[in-house]
Parts: C-alpha cells; sequence; structure tokens
C-alpha cells in the first residue's frame, strides 16, 4: 500500500464541538495537514503552537474579481492575508468568484456574467499572481458547485476556474479544484481532473449528496484516487467535508480511499 498524496482534512468540519487549536493539533498526530477558513476566527499563536501543518486557508476577506471597486478591495484583503498566511505557514491561500457572506451564500449574487467581467476577473487574478510573486506565496481559485450550495457565484464552474486560471498562467495562481463541487454541478470528474491538471494547486473531495466523508455517497473516490495517481498528480488532496458519524472513523475512511 502506497500514499501517493499529502492529505490534509479541514478542521472547520471535523470535532465541531472541540477548539480549533485541538482539532489542528489532533490531525498533526494523525498525519494530516490542515485546512482552515477565515483566519480572524481563531487565536493564530494558538494555531501556531498546535504543531499542524497548515495546506490552505481563506486567502481573502473582502472584494471580488469582477469589478474596479471589488478588484481593489480584493488585493488589499488578499495582500493582509499573505502576511497571516506566511506567519502560519500556510501553503496556499484560496479565492472564490466573489466574496461569500452567510452560509456560503454570495455576498453579491450575479445572474449574468458578461465579457466585461471576465475581462476584469482576468485582469484582477494576474495581479494576485503578482503581488503572490512579490510577497513569495501562492493562491488558489476554487470553483463552487451553483445549484446546491452557492448559488448567484460568478465564476463558479471548474471550466470557469480553469478558464480563468489557465489564461494567466503564473505558477503563483493555481485552482483548488472541489470535486464534490465538480459532481453536483457538472459531473465527469476524471476527465475535469485531466483537464484541470497543468494547473492543481490542491484537489478538495467530500461525498454527494450530504458533503461527508468518502464512502458516504454516489463518488467512487478509490477510483478516482488511482486515476489521480495514473495522471502523474502527486499533490495534496484535502478533505473539506463533515464526519457522517464518528469523526475518526471519518478520517481513516478518507486516508483509505486516497491509498493506493
Amino acid at each position: 500500500m502506497t500514499q501517493p498524496f499529502t492529505l490534509a482534512v479541514c478542521a472547520e468540519m471535523i470535532w465541531r464541538d472541540k477548539p480549533i487549536e485541538w482539532r489542528c493539533a489532533r490531525l498533526a498526530e494523525m498525519g494530516f495537514d490542515v485546512g482552515l477558513w477565515n483566519w480572524p476566527d481563531h487565536d493564530l499563536e494558538a494555531l501556531v503552537q498546535s504543531g499542524a501543518s497548515f495546506s490552505i486557508m481563506n486567502g481573502y476577506l473582502t472584494g471580488r474579481l469582477a469589478d474596479d471597486e471589488g478588484a481593489t478591495e480584493l488585493l488589499r484583503s488578499a495582500r493582509e492575508t499573505a502576511q497571516i498566511g506566511k506567519r502560519l505557514g500556510v501553503a496556499r491561500l484560496n479565492l472564490h468568484g466573489t466574496g461569500l457572506g452567510e452560509g456560503g451564500l454570495p455576498a453579491q449574487p450575479t445572474e449574468i456574467v458578461t465579457g466585461k467581467m471576465w475581462l476584469k476577473a482576468r485582469d484582477t487574478l494576474a495581479r494576485i499572481a503578482e503581488m503572490a510573486e512579490e510577497e513569495g506565496v501562492v493562491y488558489t481559485l476554487e470553483n463552487l458547485n451553483l445549484p446546491v450550495d452557492h448559488p448567484g457565484t460568478p465564476f463558479g464552474r471548474a471550466e470557469d476556474t480553469l478558464a480563468l486560471v489557465s489564461s494567466v498562467n503564473h505558477s503563483r495562481l493555481r485552482l483548488n479544484l472541489d470535486l464534490y463541487h465538480v459532481q453536483i454541478g457538472e459531473g465527469n470528474l476524471i476527465e475535469t481532473c485531466k483537464s484541470c491538471l497543468p494547473w492543481v494547486g490542491e484537489i478538495q473531495v467530500a461525498d454527494v449528496p450530504g458533503r461527508c466523508e468518502p464512502g458516504t455517497g454516489e463518488i467512487n473516490y478509490p477510483v478516482i484516487a488511482r486515476a489521480l495517481n495514473d495522471m502523474g498528480y502527486r499533490g495534496p488532496v484535502g478533505m473539506e467535508a463533515f464526519a457522517k458519524g464518528d469523526p475518526e472513523h471519518a478520517l481513516e475512511a478518507f486516508r483509505n480511499a486516497f491509498t493506493l
């Protein structure tokens, strides 16, 4: 049995009755890297002292890709967050098509994405990549599903995030390819992975329906793990999922699904 991937787990979604620093320390003890959401929610020094290696964290607090005011705010917020990311040693800082509010809904819903918005989004991401080069960090752009969790989010589909990131084509801007969202919004997971592979920074997973650990839904993650290995992917795979039952059992199910 081999483990070709670095496995990470979103600490926000597991052991939700425990302090976040306890969760991070326990995940590190079990051999997982750690994913986080918004840094102001946590005691940064406690996170540092947890001993965890942080795979990914939300890379901004406010701002948008596709308009002048939003882009200016996104650049400011992303640069501020880069300093926190460096303090924690976070490998990747995550972006979305627009800022997300309560319940993951877009702060500014968009029904129609115009050509002008596409051009502005690409320009904003190019500026993010240049800033990331200055700061020595890496940003990722995450796809989101529109039918269930994030209706009205512009540039949410995997084909959208791929189009934007590949057009910028900068080593400091990668894809956070979330297969839970792909399954709900687009399907065709293995072919999507192949198309995105040259620009992937991290792959995230949860099963559908329910957004719980692999093995609780319809996605055959062991097959996907073998396909990723065969296509040469050796990067991180992060479980951004709830535990359907016992958290430690959920984590072992995740580990088993991505052990070949």
